[in-house]
């Protein structure tokens, strides 16, 4: 009987199935025709007038998050708040996951593929969330030219007569626990801006940011050192005061000195302490002002954007040409295939002085807030004075050569040390001779088991010795050439004042000449109308007898 049974269900089933693949077949055929030979107007028409229909007899709604938001293609916080909610629904429901590590956690991160779905429950209604991922559109007339990267975004579904709860209390709670859940999986990151490209739309790459330097293990002296402490944290709180003053929520520090004297270890403690993340700007691969204003966009809060060397970077010093890069330039002129060449060259970045004032502190720095711009400089002189004025760069802190304070640090550090006798002769010689924090630290760093902290120290005292010697001799050089220089400009001097002085006794000696042959024409003159004179008086005399 239960054979029979089955045997007529199979038969009942097989023409329901072949009937409803035929009729998948004809709707899928249907649909091929309407997008091949239906105008493109008429079928915008026909489609709109459909989902109108459709909504009227469908009884849920969709929302949809997308990653990026605006032409600018800046991420959306809310997709990221999403993202980490949905973390811990994905977990227990989703069938394809994504992992990720996460410093600190025990265990990976498990997100959500794309295109897959989890449910969720919120005050006993229920919903459905979905990621989807678009692939890139490809042109046309250029098929193998991307117009943009792939999308992805959220949709969530609900029942329409929970449409108040759920766009007012749920979404509200998503965001908030999206938030927490973000912060309590939070890695610092380092990021590098991607070359500018016409396709591209991730203006930043990223990877995990270990560096250990905090303010504690700096090489600094104290006072300085908590000077730059309560700075930071004054800015970290300041938000309500920045809202009050009426100033962007941001600020700029100059980090300038001599190489070697801890300035990229800096930024590093600087974001260990305050928890944000490094954005490492390198302008060269900035096309364009326009660029530089998008990467900025593109930099959420709580971050610190470097420009390491930016005497380096471009030409922003503000100085004009020299002579020979004139020269240059007219050899070009002559060469129009060397012309061309350098106009290739010079089209690598043309980011402006202004474009790069705009950035720090031009209207375009208002997108966003609690953001810190870091300049580091070996050769302050060489910047332009309206780069770095007050109100840009609003801290200068000029880390220069190792002093004791700093030793004293280095060596808890290297050798665990608080004190010892040979610290004496350190602190003697470091007053005496110039040395950076990491040519001490080298010298303090044991480089092999047998070395001890002794050996180390002695290592530097001889170092010091060598470098003060160094010094001496480089200073008596200096000194020497400088007499040389001094001695070549004296003579030079003394060899104008005696041509002078000569060329002045040669000019009164002439003059004097002049003057005496002027006085004998005189004489030979006057002598000679005398003599005119007596002669037509005695012609005058004669006449008259």
């Amino acid at each position: 009987m239960l054979k029979r049974m089955m045997m007529m269900r199979e038969m009942w089933l097989w023409p329901q199935l072949g009937s409803l693949g035929s009729v998948l077949a004809s709707m899928m055929f249907a649909y091929a025709m309407f997008h091949r030979y239906f105008p493109y107007q008429l079928r915008s028409h026909i489609q709109r007038y459909t989902l109108k229909w459709f909504g009227y007899v469908y009884p849920y709604i969709q929302i949809s998050f997308d990653e990026y938001a605006g032409e600018l293609h800046k991420r959306s916080e809310v997709f990221t708040a999403i993202q980490s909610y949905l973390s811990t629904k994905s977990s227990t429901e989703a069938k394809r996951l994504k992992a990720k590590e996460v410093k600190g956690s025990k265990s990976l991160v498990l997100v959500m593929d794309d295109n897959e779905e989890v449910t969720d429950e919120f005050q006993g209604i229920k919903l459905w969330w979905a990621s989807r991922k678009s692939a890139p559109r490809q042109s046309s007339s250029f098929p193998f030219y991307t117009q943009s990267d792939e999308k992805r975004r959220y949709k969530l579904t609900f029942h329409r007569r929970h449409r108040d709860i759920i766009t007012g209390s749920y979404l509200d709670h998503v965001r908030k626990e999206g938030k927490a859940i973000a912060v309590s999986h939070r890695q610092r990151k380092l990021y590098i801006n991607n070359p500018a490209s016409g396709y591209k739309t991730r203006k930043w790459s990223s990877v995990a940011f270990d560096h250990p330097a905090t303010f504690e293990s700096i090489a600094m002296e104290p006072k300085k050192k908590e000077e730059i402490i309560d700075d930071l944290m004054k800015f970290s709180n300041g938000k309500e005061y920045y809202a009050k003053i009426g100033k962007p929520w941001k600020r700029g520090y100059l980090l300038y000195g001599p190489p070697g004297t801890g300035k990229s270890t800096m930024i590093a403690a600087m974001s260990n302490l305050m928890n944000y993340d490094v954005y490492d700007l390198e302008l060269t691969t900035v096309k364009s002002n326009t660029d530089l204003r998008k990467l900025l966009i593109d930099t959420p809060s709580k971050a610190i954007i470097v420009i390491e060397d930016i005497d380096c970077s471009l030409d922003l010093t503000g100085q004009r040409k020299k002579k020979k890069e004139k020269d240059e330039e007219d050899k070009e002129k002559k060469d129009p295939t060397r012309k061309m060449r350098a106009g290739e060259e010079s089209k690598a970045s043309q980011v402006t002085l202004s474009g790069l004032l705009n950035f720090i502190d031009g209207i375009w720095s208002a997108c966003g807030g609690e953001r810190i711009i870091v300049f580091t400089t070996n050769y302050v002189e060489k910047l332009d004075p309206a780069l770095i004025r007050r109100g840009r760069m609003d801290k200068h802190i000029k880390l220069s050569y190792c002093c004791y304070e700093a030793f004293k640090v280095l060596a808890r550090n290297y050798l665990n040390l608080d004190s010892h006798e040979l610290f004496g002769s350190i602190e003697r010689l470091l007053g005496e001779t110039n040395m950076t924090p990491a040519d001490v630290a080298e010298n303090l760093m044991p480089k092999s088991n047998v070395e001890d902290a002794i050996s180390c120290l002695k290592k530097l005292i001889e170092a010091l010795e060598i470098a003060k010697e160094e010094a001496r001799v480089k200073a008596e050089e200096e000194a020497s050439k400088k007499a040389v220089k001094d001695a070549k400009v004296n003579a030079k001097k003394e060899a104008k004042l005696k041509a002078e002085e000569e060329a002045k006794l040669k000019a009164e000696k002439a003059e004097k000449k002049t003057e005496e042959s002027a006085k004998d024409e005189e004489k030979c003159i006057g002598t000679s109308a005398k003599q005119d004179a007596k002669e037509n008086g005695v012609i005058e005399n004669e006449e008259k007898s």
